[in-house]
């Protein structure tokens, strides 16, 4: 499938109101804090970001994050089978574990498998999603060589704000979400309880001839694939004085999934899983030039698995985190930071097949300079990681940028970064192997940009290369540091208000390519090389309007390039009626063309689906 990304992108998102010379004070003032670990304006941010808010969430109706996610800039995401089903999440071309994931400041995902449950996680109970594309090692150490999606749970302002939605849909999907935040002068608290159950999809289509065990099986269970869970959110904090502020918030999620599995190979087909977040801070402000905060959290990410009602594995995973920070204010325009970072991780699996515990400690120390020189702005960072597994590593960045005029900016970024492997490829009976190393980066970028009024427009270019990417080495049996990889690519995103329509657009191209001597030249699998996504919202009276036109064009999903997966495009349809000032009818019709395709080879991908919801906000 071939398509014109970046002139779609560009005739539909920077029509001739893109150059208007107004000023909006809202957007130019969005702040987020991942890129640099203290809080700055997305319009001064040296890195290439995107900062999803609740209002966006809720304009959007998606069901999950990961159709929050698709089409973004950047993003490739893989999913196997609907709902509620194993999604991996490819940044700038990097591998699926190349992403470091934070709620709410704590690290999450498995220490086995690497990965973090982006299917999991309730979408109803986030506050806002602030994406950082590029290394940030730097700053965060092991896992952020693609770049951090940080997820904040749900905030609020003064007062007390109470809600509830329930809806229906297509596949039996039904969900229930109800809420309450509270705010006063000295703290807030908030609470978030959801439910969420589908009847699924026919996940795996096979592939007509025994090949391997999994999705790839010769005739899998012509049966509906269901996922349900429940998920309950907790949050509070005090103002304890002029000086001190503590908070502390909980996230917990426990689901049911099901999936095809072939009964030969004894494997599971269905599990109970737990995602839960847990974490807590305490922010010092001694005066007015130093800030000192403290972050400790831990995450669970365990998994009950099951061939029918027969128990057959348990893979468990805990990290336990803990940040100290403190800002420091030289001068006007010059801002130092300090930190030092520890990092527990345990992982365990049992079953009769593979058994294995492993623990192992990191710690860390960062530096970071920011300053402003007229119109010159400088980043520079250093960390030294200390790890239990694999010794000392020391990551940097640096980024500048300039203001040139009328709202036009000029950025260039380089970094190093770095990924440790995970337990399941140090351990796991058969394939892990205790010697492994590190897997490394280094990335530049340059990008320019423009923000004029309610108008804006984003260009980026990227090289990140690779090296000792972990992979399967037949010759000892195991996995082994044989793979280097070299990716390049270049993102456009815009946005502008045109005739009462808010539009937004999002394009990528991307040429990620194996450079392992048995593959070189390959593309690395499952990551599309062309992607794209556009979004139209109008609000008239009573009623709202909208649509996402998302595409993404062919890509492997083996290192060889010999099992190719089609390129797609899907249009979704949404619609919002006030019925009353606090009541509002939600509808959607995604993929309205029922255009049938796959992310992952033999995984179906849902069809046109509908859905239909009630909320209830009170005005505040």
């Amino acid at each position: 499938m071939r398509f014109p990304l970046l002139s779609t992108a560009l005739a539909l998102c920077l029509p001739a109101s893109a150059l208007a010379q107004s000023t909006d004070a809202t957007d130019l003032d969005q702040l987020l804090v991942t890129a640099t670990r203290t809080a700055v304006t997305v319009d001064a941010s040296l890195a290439a970001v995107e900062v999803i808010d609740r209002d966006e969430i809720d304009r959007s109706q998606a069901h999950s994050l990961p159709q929050l996610l698709r089409g973004r800039a950047g993003i490739n995401l893989v999913n196997q089978g609907g709902l509620g089903k194993v999604t991996t999440l490819f940044l700038r071309g990097t591998e699926s574990d190349h992403t470091l994931f934070l709620v709410d400041g704590v690290r999450i995902g498995s220490s086995t498998s690497g990965l973090a449950s982006l299917q999991d996680i309730p979408i109803e109970m986030i506050d806002r999603i602030e994406i950082v594309r590029g290394p940030r090692s730097s700053l965060y150490g092991s896992e952020a060589i693609g770049g951090v999606i940080q997820i904040f749970t749900r905030r609020s302002g003064s007062g007390v704000h109470p809600r509830l939605r329930v809806g229906t849909g297509s596949h039996g999907l039904r969900e229930a979400s109800a809420g309450v935040d509270g705010r006063s002068a000295r703290g807030w608290f908030g609470i978030d309880a959801g439910w969420q159950q589908s009847d699924g999809i026919n996940a795996c289509r096979g592939i007509g001839y025994p090949f391997y065990a999994g999705c790839g099986m010769d005739s899998p269970d012509p049966d509906r694939d269901g996922y349900r869970r429940h998920s309950l959110s907790l949050r509070g904090g005090v103002n304890a004085g002029d000086t001190l502020t503590l908070e502390a918030n909980a996230l917990r999620n426990e689901g049911h999934n099901a999936y095809d599995s072939d009964p030969a190979w004894g494997l599971p087909d269905n599990s109970d899983t737990v995602q839960q977040v847990v974490g807590g801070k305490l922010r010092y402000v001694p005066s007015e030039r130093v800030t000192v905060q403290l972050v400790a959290g831990r995450n669970i990410d365990a998994s009950d698995n099951f061939l029918q009602d027969t128990w057959t594995d348990r893979f468990d995973s805990r990290r336990d985190s803990a940040t100290l920070q403190a800002d420091v204010d030289l001068r006007h325009g010059q801002l130092l930071t300090l930190g030092i970072d520890w990092l527990r991780d345990h992982g365990s699996v049992t079953g009769p097949f593979a058994s294995f515990g492993a623990a192992r400690g990191n710690r860390a120390g960062f530096v970071q300079y920011q300053g402003r020189f007229g119109r010159h702005n400088l980043e520079a960072s250093l960390r030294q990681d200390d790890n239990d597994q694999f010794g000392r590593h020391a990551t940097g960045g640096v980024a500048w940028g300039i203001d040139i005029a009328r709202g036009l900016r000029v950025t260039a970024n380089a970094g190093t970064a770095f990924k440790a492997p995970t337990f399941n490829e140090l351990y796991y009976p058969y394939y892990g192997n205790p010697d492994l190393r590190p897997e490394t980066s280094r990335s530049v970028e340059l990008g320019v940009g423009r923000r004029l009024g309610s108008s804006h427009w984003q260009l980026n270019a990227y090289q990140t290369t690779i090296n000792d990417l972990i992979t399967y080495d037949i010759a000892i049996h195991a996995a082994n540091n044989l793979d280097s990889a070299r990716i390049r690519g270049a993102e456009l995103t815009a946005g502008t208000t045109l005739a009462g329509w808010d539009l937004s657009g999002q394009a990528t191209v991307s040429d990620p390519r194996n450079l392992s001597a048995a593959n070189a030249g390959k593309l690395l699998p499952r990551r599309a090389r062309r992607s794209a996504r556009v979004d139209a919202d109008r609000g008239l009276g009573r009623w709202r309007i909208g649509m996402s036109w998302i595409a993404e064009g062919g890509r492997f999903d083996d290192v060889a390039n010999q099992l190719p997966v089609g390129g797609y495009a899907t249009l979704d349809l949404r619609a919002e009626h006030a019925l009353r000032p606090a009541w509002t009818l939600l509808a959607e019709l995604r993929n309205a063309f029922d255009r049938r395709y796959e992310t992952a080879a033999y995984y179906n991908q849902p069809g046109r689906e509908f859905a239909l919801s009630l909320r209830w906000r009170p005005a505040d």
